[in-house]
């Protein structure tokens, strides 16, 4: 569980089914409903590779012998062998979820096998509904406490990770990266919308690096006119322009032996970005007004929401600076594109700003009808956009130990387009992805969400209950 989080009785998790009966299919599905779990059904090998490769399971229920591909043909002739494939594709592609294997009495032997070979348990047909929900129930807490508990290392034994909530894979490989090259002298690249958190991870590479004990210094190039820029990088010395009455370091000097962080650096002149070129490759700063140079020895963290491999093509940022500042590139994913992290966020921040109000009061709940109109909205403004309504939610609520939908400013509680300018991105990452594929998944995510409550999921999605119901169906959702 994340910081905040408190426990819940029950696991609700993401289930595929694999099961070339029809019928028995949908008896799982429906037997795993009541405790709030979403389930796929599919009805051969194929469609389950093609499952695993597209979705996120915690769960992977197979039958031991089925057809390699759909359920109409009898028997393919590796049928026996057909179940040990789909966990030894889980194991590849899921390594998070946890495989449960259905087989007859006389496949005993096989699935012991597969329990050696990663599978978390079998049972055996005629099903026992009550023992088959127990056990894909503890097989779910299994894998959500696992995938939580892997989640809490990044966020409270790691000191240098502080404030970045990193449950989603997205994050948890960025937060690898920085792992990884906060150990070099790499200058580093961070790109991203504004209010993604491009400064806590300029902050984590260097609270993680050799550098840590010396100086994290961070200056934001947005705004700047090319003389004071100048002055603030590289410092002047007395006389050198009018009301320069004494000598003043700039942020490379001050930043000596340790972190150098230039946000915005997109937005430097022309002219500038050649003199940050010079001193990036001599190491050497030379004060206005001076023609002595002075060494500078920190580590180059810079950060924009440009694009500048464009702003190359276009003339309007240095090829030769571009090359020089991505000695490693970490790109971070807008907050829409990683919904999954937003319940943590919303809990953490609870705790952090209630803790700031009243110290000697626990923080207030929030409703899962809150909860979810802040995970169904786009979040222009990503993280910081969040963690802004989420304190003025706590300070308007705190009273009453409960935060609800009322408690949401105006403008977050109304649904917003998602044809807006602000989602361009995530639509157009999801480009050449079929709409039947985008639905399904939509459906899914929106269920989990629910805990499978099937009303409130079509009004998340905006269409009626018959026609979801009617969806679930098609495409083997239940």
């Amino acid at each position: 569980m994340s910081i905040g989080d408190k426990p819940t009785t029950q696991a609700r998790a993401q289930v595929l089914i694999v099961e070339d009966e029809v019928e028995h299919a949908e008896v799982m599905a429906e037997a795993l409903h009541k405790p709030g779990h979403v389930c796929t059904i599919v009805h051969g090998v194929d469609a389950a590779l093609e499952e695993l490769r597209g979705g996120v399971f915690d769960v992977v229920v197979t039958d031991l012998r089925m057809p390699a591909s759909g359920g109409k043909h009898g028997v393919a002739p590796d049928g026996a062998d057909a179940g040990m494939k789909v966990l030894e594709e889980a194991r590849r592609l899921q390594p998070q979820a946890e495989t449960i294997m259905v087989t007859a009495h006389g496949d005993v032997p096989t699935a012991r096998a597969a329990f050696k070979h990663g599978a978390y348990d079998f049972i055996e047909k005629p099903l026992d509904l009550e023992v088959f929900r127990s056990l894909v129930n503890r097989a779910a807490e299994n894998a959500l406490l696992r995938h939580d508990s892997e989640g809490l290392e990044d966020l409270v034994q790691h000191d240098g990770f502080d404030g970045i909530i990193a449950g989603s894979e997205p994050m948890r490989r960025i937060l690898q990266t920085v792992k990884t090259v906060a150990a070099s002298n790499l200058p580093v690249l961070i790109t991203g919308e504004s209010g993604t958190g491009k400064e806590l991870i300029a902050q984590a590479i260097h609270r993680n690096s050799p550098r840590a004990q010396r100086r994290y210094v961070a200056f934001n190039c947005a705004g700047q006119s090319e003389s004071l820029l100048e002055d603030a990088l590289f410092g002047h010395v007395r006389g050198a322009f009018t009301g320069a009455d004494k000598e003043r370091e700039g942020v490379f000097e001050y930043a000596h032996g340790g972190t150098l962080f230039l946000d915005e650096i997109g937005d430097m002149p022309l002219t500038m970005q050649a003199k940050l070129l010079r001193v990036l490759e001599n190491g050497e700063v030379v004060r206005l007004g001076s023609n002595e140079p002075r060494k500078s020895d920190v580590r180059f963290v810079s950060a924009t929401n440009k694009d500048l491999q464009k702003a190359t093509s276009d003339s309007s940022f240095r090829q030769d600076l571009f090359f020089r500042i991505k000695g490693a590139h970490v790109h971070l994913p807008p907050l829409r594109e990683r919904r999954e992290d937003i319940p943590r966020i919303v809990r953490h921040a609870i705790a952090r700003y209630a803790g700031e109000l009243a110290k000697d009061k626990p923080p207030p709940d929030i409703t899962d009808a809150a909860m979810m109109r802040l995970t169904a909205y786009s979040w222009p403004g990503n993280v910081r956009q969040l963690l802004n309504v989420v304190q003025n939610m706590v300070v308007m609520g705190l009273a009453d130990g409960t935060l609800d939908v009322r408690h949401i400013p105006a403008e977050i509680a109304t649904p917003d387009d998602d044809s807006t300018p602000e989602n361009a991105g995530a639509l157009g990452s999801l480009a050449g992805t079929s709409l039947e594929a985008l639905e399904k998944r939509a459906i899914r995510e929106t269920l989990r969400l629910t805990g499978g409550n099937r009303e409130q999921a079509a009004k998340l999605l905006g269409i009626g209950e018959r026609t979801l119901y009617r969806k679930l169906k098609d495409y083997g959702l239940r």
